[in-house]
């Protein structure tokens, strides 16, 4: 298997040798003119036959979703393969040497969102006794597929980490492979299984997700399918990573999360035995508590929760305290007395639209300020249901995050705009104009705070409320789906605004205006997803 993914980059490089762009498949690969230049048509036949196709031994395939046995390859194939690659780096060199090229190897890439995936804790020798002793007895496991498990684990034990995640995805995807054949009766399936689909091709309800439940996977989804996860398997099968560089809090979660799934699979009275083990019990609960950290939904909450912190930063920049009061004359206009009393409105109308376990202060109509953050926080811990989200919720999700993007970019500069002029100010380096201009953007912030917070807060709460989109009409969702756009256009302009080429701090007061007007009036007609949505009925004090 190493071997097939480590040959499939290396013949991605020849390939740009002379194309533009490396094609995605494997077959696609070898069946270029680009590579058939360098190495000749019979040579890529030849590896298509041995890797590149389901007409011939499609080894690559074959091996990297865990359909063979290891007694169902032969040793020759392995060295057949080895030979191969030799012969390939021959004719390459003389390639080389004969056109004067250079090879140039692409960058291994990183496994992103790994810091949010590590839920589980480092696996100990207990633990993996355990496992030892469950592989033995899981129906999960096939009998003739248990010496790769009894592999990996050796892998694991001599710090061979990326070995030990291969062998332990392809078995895992041959588990519940089988499991998917068996609860949706369909054995013919068996080589095409849909895993991970909410259907089946038939258009039937899968059977394995009710089976497994959503944490488990929500995991799977996380580790090998959405975009923004590690998709470990994709990116280890094509040869992408640097395998002595491979983590082992990876590994760790793999096989944490395999130990669970294999109980599932043992007769009660053994898993009764196991969970006697604060380890193991351990495991469980967090397997069972698990939640997407892959999928947008937390990638927003985490993108908000960061721009939250940044924007409070904004009360320590410092300001000299001679420029004040002048700074505070330029804040008595009636464009900005406007924004206020428009953010006092919306933050009203947003606070008697909490979800109804956050939003109750004790004998309070209004949420205080200083409570934003705090509620902000709140709202960021509520479930939002992630696993097989409709395609109109996703593209809410993606505008949202967008803001939410701006946003920061908006809290960044200011906090870089400020810290420069006060240096300037400190060095008496300022001249009159940009004197000036610090005194208009010290207002400017001081009306961007609430505001940034007023929008974050909006985001959250339609995002705790993001399923409710579905029950638009394609008229409102058009309608509704223009509303949130202006506000993204609002945040980009902003981001124009407070850049340190344009410097517009005058500007912003108009276009905040402008856009919480906007806002406003389409509040009032009661089409934000916190008016569709239906509160809870239980009731938390803050």
């Amino acid at each position: 298997m190493k071997l097939t993914s480590c040959l499939e980059r290396a013949l991605g490089d020849v390939f740009l040798l002379i194309g533009k762009e490396c094609p995605f498949l494997l077959r696609d690969l070898l069946s270029s003119e680009e590579l058939a230049q360098v190495f000749s048509q019979s040579v890529m036949n030849v590896l298509k036959v041995f890797i590149g196709s389901p007409c011939g031994l499609n080894l690559r395939n074959i091996l990297w979703h865990g359909f063979a046995s290891p007694e169902e390859i032969p040793p020759k194939y392995c060295s057949m393969m080895i030979l191969l690659t030799a012969g390939l780096g021959q004719l390459l060199k003389s390639y080389l040497q004969n056109t004067k090229l250079t090879l140039a190897h692409r960058s291994f890439i990183s496994l992103t969102n790994l810091e949010d995936l590590i839920v589980f804790p480092d696996v100990t020798y207990e633990v993996l006794s355990v496992l030892e002793e469950v592989m033995m007895k899981s129906a999960f496991i096939l009998k003739i597929m248990l010496p790769y498990w009894e592999v990996a684990l050796v892998k694991f034990k001599s710090h061979r980490f990326a070995d030990c995640a291969i062998l332990l995805l392809t078995q895992l995807e041959t588990g519940l492979r089988n499991v998917f054949a068996t609860l949706n009766r369909c054995p013919k399936r068996l080589l095409t299984a849909e895993i991970l689909a909410k259907h089946l091709n038939d258009g039937k309800i899968n059977q394995l997700p009710l089976f497994l439940g959503e944490p488990a996977m929500e995991f799977l989804w996380d580790f090998l399918n959405h975009q923004e996860g590690p998709r470990i398997r994709d990116h280890l099968s094509h040869g992408e990573i640097n395998l002595h560089e491979f983590s082992k809090e990876t590994t760790n979660q793999l096989l944490a999360f395999s130990l669970v799934l294999l109980l599932r699979f043992v007769d009660d009275s053994l898993l009764s035995v196991f969970k006697e083990k604060a380890a193991v019990e351990l495991l469980i609960s967090l397997a069972e508590g698990y939640s997407s950290r892959c999928h947008p939904v937390f990638q927003l909450k985490k993108q908000v929760l960061s721009c939250e912190e940044s924007i409070r930063v904004w009360a320590l920049l410092p300001f000299p305290e001679e420029l004040t009061r002048e700074a505070v004359r330029l804040e008595d206009n009636s464009e900005t007395n406007a924004c206020h009393s428009l953010i006092t409105k919306m933050m009203d109308e947003l606070y008697h639209h909490m979800p109804e376990n956050h939003c109750v202060l004790k004998d309070l109509d209004r949420l205080p300020t200083e409570m934003w953050p705090q509620l902000l926080r709140e709202l960021c811990s509520t479930p939002v249901p992630t696993l097989f989200c409709p395609r109109i919720v996703l593209e809410v999700l993606v505008v949202l995050r967008s803001i939410g993007k701006q946003c920061r970019r908006v809290s960044s500069q200011v906090t870089v705009a400020s810290e420069l002029r006060h240096r300037q100010w400190v060095e008496r380096t300022l001249r009159s104009r940009q004197r000036q201009n610090y005194l208009r953007m010290w207002s400017s912030i001081r009306l961007l705070s609430p505001v940034l917070s007023l929008i974050l807060l909006l985001i959250v709460l339609e995002l705790v409320n993001i399923h409710a989109v579905c029950g638009k009409n394609a008229h409102e969702y058009q309608q509704y789906l223009k509303f949130v756009k202006s506000i993204l256009q609002y945040t980009e302009n902003l981001v124009a605004y407070t850049s340190y080429e344009k410097n517009k701090w005058n500007e912003t007061i108009n276009l905040t205006h402008t856009a919480l007007l906007k806002m406003w009036t389409f509040s009032e007609k009661k089409q934000m997803l916190i008016h569709l949505a239906k509160k809870s009925t239980s009731k938390v004090l803050l």
